[in-house]
């Protein structure tokens, strides 16, 4: 890993932070446009220069170029060009990133959000690249179907980078009984897991090194669909949900067994039906979610390439328990459907999962200092897995522009086939300089 350009950049991060007390200014040295009500279409630009390096505390590291002792480094500049016209009516986004990824030794570059907004009176219409969050899980997700990057997440990056967008149409309606969205994705996005390059995690066919991947061809059939029913119902926000899609995470089907020399990896039909409810009671916030994941492929659970059926839910508490200190907490349980044909396919070898699956999270946030400083705790714990990740974090506000995250990623577990067990060997403490313009 080259260091050199690291130290520049953070080095011009420091620099900045001190030099920059003026007010922000547009790329043409303006201010900025929102003041400039005069121009008919105005633009707004912001970003941010990002140093984001993630060490490894263990001397274990997977082979190859990209196993070294840093999980992830690298130097990125953030560029976000808004604009709207006159009336409102028409506006757009783009948020491109430019990083130097250290570990890889590569400069690239990647457009996350890139959309037009079209909003009359009763309707929002968005075309484009876009991040869509949906439910009231607190990084658990059971009716946001939308992909996520679990590399981004284990690797101790901005929690910004868990998302990633989507090249959808997303309509918006509001009627005085009903809100209504609708998204619409013709191209499919899967997740990012971890790589093997930089990670350790479980793999049955680790040996198995010709792997064929297709995802969904772009056709009419394949199109995504998702629906989202809300409303005030009784005091509470109260959701309908509904998706037909693919499961984001491939499933592979091996030439032979016991000894595959070949996997193909794809991308099972999934549908989701699901609620969410949240409500303040008392001085707390509390929030419920289910849904219903039904794997279209695979609805007896005979085939054991392809995850079956199952009942999702979690129950979330969150309330401020002091000035600037806030609690939240969670249960979240994954129930498996036809659970003994699932075991009565699973091949040799395979580690047999509970038909339960249940976890907690805890979340304790401190801001001290005006919160120019937050202290903050998250942790999933699984009973029934026997597995745990801790992450401790720091956040300082150095100047207005200028913060400093530390924090740490902590997995344990006693078996090293469960969902975060499996990352033992990857515990990391991180760091992430950022500077806003």
């Amino acid at each position: 890993m080259r260091t050199s350009f690291g130290i520049i950049v953070a080095s011009v991060l420091v620099s900045a932070s001190c030099l920059c007390a003026q007010p922000r200014t547009t790329w043409y040295g303006a201010q900025p446009a929102q003041t400039q009500d005069n121009k008919k279409f105005p633009f707004r630009v912001h970003g941010f220069l990002l140093g984001n390096f993630a060490a490894r505390t263990g001397d274990a590291h997977p082979a190859g170029e990209e196993g070294g002792r840093f999980l992830w480094a690298d130097e990125r500049l953030r560029l976000e060009i808004s604009g709207d016209t006159a009336n409102g009516n028409l506006s757009f986004m783009f948020k491109g990133d430019l990083f130097h990824d250290a570990v890889a030794n590569k400069l690239d570059g990647v457009v996350r959000e890139a959309y037009l907004d079209y909003s009359p009176a009763w309707l929002d219409l968005r075309l484009g690249r876009q991040v869509v969050t949906w439910g009231v899980g607190d990084l658990l997700f059971i009716n946001d179907v939308f992909p996520k990057d679990w590399s981004a997440f284990f690797s101790g990056r901005p929690l910004e980078y868990l998302k990633v967008g989507v090249d959808a149409v997303k309509l918006h309606v509001a009627t005085p009984a009903m809100n209504a969205e609708l998204v619409v994705i013709p191209f499919f996005e899967p997740d990012n897991p971890p790589r093997p390059e930089r990670f350790f995690f479980f793999d049955p066919f680790a040996g198995v090194r010709n792997r064929i991947f297709r995802e969904p061809a772009t056709t009419t059939g394949n199109t995504e669909f998702a629906l989202r029913l809300y409303r005030r119902v009784f005091k509470s926000d109260v959701s309908l949900y509904a998706y037909r899609g693919y499961w984001r995470q491939p499933s592979f089907r091996p030439d032979q067994l016991p000894l595959p020399t070949e996997l193909r990896g794809f991308y099972p039909r999934l549908a989701v039906y699901g609620a969410s409810a949240q409500r303040n009671v008392g001085a707390a916030l509390l929030s419920l979610e289910a849904g219903y994941y039904d794997s279209q492929d695979d609805r007896n659970g005979a085939d054991p390439a392809v995850p079956n059926s199952q009942f999702r839910f979690l129950v979330g508490y969150q309330q401020q328990l002091a000035s600037e200190f806030t609690l939240g907490a969670q249960y979240y349980a994954e129930i498996l459907k036809d659970y003994d044909a699932y075991k009565a396919t699973l091949p040799a070898a395979f580690p047999l999962q509970d038909r339960l699956r249940h976890l907690l999270t805890l979340r304790l946030t401190k801001f001290l200092k005006y919160q120019t400083w937050k202290l903050s705790w998250f942790s999933f714990y699984s009973p029934s897995d026997q597995d745990a990740l801790l992450i401790p974090e720091l956040w300082h506000a150095i100047t207005d522009r200028f913060s400093l995250t530390v924090g740490a990623n902590i997995l344990e577990g006693r078996h090293p086939t469960t969902f975060l067990g499996q990352f033992d060997r990857n515990d990391n403490v991180y760091v992430v300089l950022r500077f806003d313009f």
